[in-house]
């Protein structure tokens, strides 16, 4: 299969046991129906995913039960971030040793670090592993902001893209202008709810949150664009973000999608403390946000 990053990225849902441990059946299960309803690959062990949540060791497994049930029919990237470097290393040399062919990594998180710190943390996963390093953009968990400026750095000592999770188009554009010179560095947005236009200004891809229960109308949304339908891509994508709407009633849309994916007859397990199931009102009013729109 093409390894290229593209397309519909789904940043995977991490199924657990009540216990907290990772849920071997229950992933394997969510790569296949990711693979069955057409998305072109696999963020895992990012937000969504509950990466920052696990223990090392777990966040290997993930990696290898991932990889194992993927068999090469679908892309994956590898998130590693964590709030120290040498954790981040270690998680990005398994990554690449279990085959996985791209590293992402928000900045270190927790601490406020400074332009230095973010660049040499970069430069020890980029001189770590032979795979490409993307940058994860997520200025509300990392608490800094990839700047221009700071992009522009990090593609200077070999970072080969970047997933743009600040939630704001302007911006998006601005790091788009800023690689002009830079025509190999790849975008990829990190939310539906622009996916069209950032596509129309150089993103290639979108790690969706709503594609881990819903990757048909995404992909769906990416083969209009790719078919040049604009109107037809522009009413869809009113609707995908009508829906993320409704994903995000429950106070955690990482726990909602947990919900979502059993309502489709998917068994995703649990999600991992501290995040709880969402409270019974919340699932009601979701699931009858999606079936109102169809989806369900």
């Amino acid at each position: 299969m093409d390894q290229q990053l593209s397309g519909i990225i789904p940043p995977l849902t991490t199924p657990f046991t009540s216990a907290g441990e990772v849920y071997e059946e229950g992933l394997r299960r969510l790569v296949d129906f990711q693979v069955e309803h057409g998305s072109h690959g696999l963020f895992i062990c990012g937000t969504y995913g509950s990466g920052p949540l696990m223990s090392v060791a777990q966040r290997q497994r993930v990696h290898e039960i991932v990889m194992d049930q993927a068999k090469g029919r679908i892309t994956v990237v590898a998130h590693v971030g964590t709030a120290n470097t040498a954790d981040a290393v270690e998680l990005a040399k398994h990554a690449a040793g279990a085959g996985i062919p791209y590293v992402s990594s928000v900045s270190p998180f927790y601490f406020r670090h400074d332009e230095r710190s973010v660049v040499a943390y970069f430069r020890a996963l980029v001189e770590a592993v032979d795979i490409p390093v993307y940058v994860y953009n997520n200025p509300q968990t990392s608490g800094i902001v990839i700047t221009p400026t700071i992009l522009r750095h990090l593609a200077e000592i070999g970072v080969k893209g970047i997933k743009d999770s600040g939630f704001n188009y302007i911006d998006f554009t601005h790091l788009v202008l800023a690689m002009s010179d830079y025509p190999e560095f790849r975008f990829i947005v990190g939310t539906e709810g622009i996916a069209l236009a950032a596509w129309m200004t150089g993103a290639k891809g979108c790690v969706a949150g709503l594609a881990n229960a819903f990757p048909e109308i995404m992909v769906k949304l990416w083969d209009l664009y790719q078919a040049k339908e604009y109107e037809q891509a522009a009413d869809l994508q009113l609707k995908v973000n009508r829906a993320r709407q409704v994903l995000h009633i429950p106070s955690s849309t990482n726990a909602a999608c947990y919900a979502a994916l059993k309502a489709r007859g998917v068994d995703a397990g649990y999600p991992k403390a501290p995040v709880l199931p969402i409270e019974e009102a919340e699932e009601k009013a979701m699931l009858a946000g999606f079936r109102e729109l169809g989806m369900l």
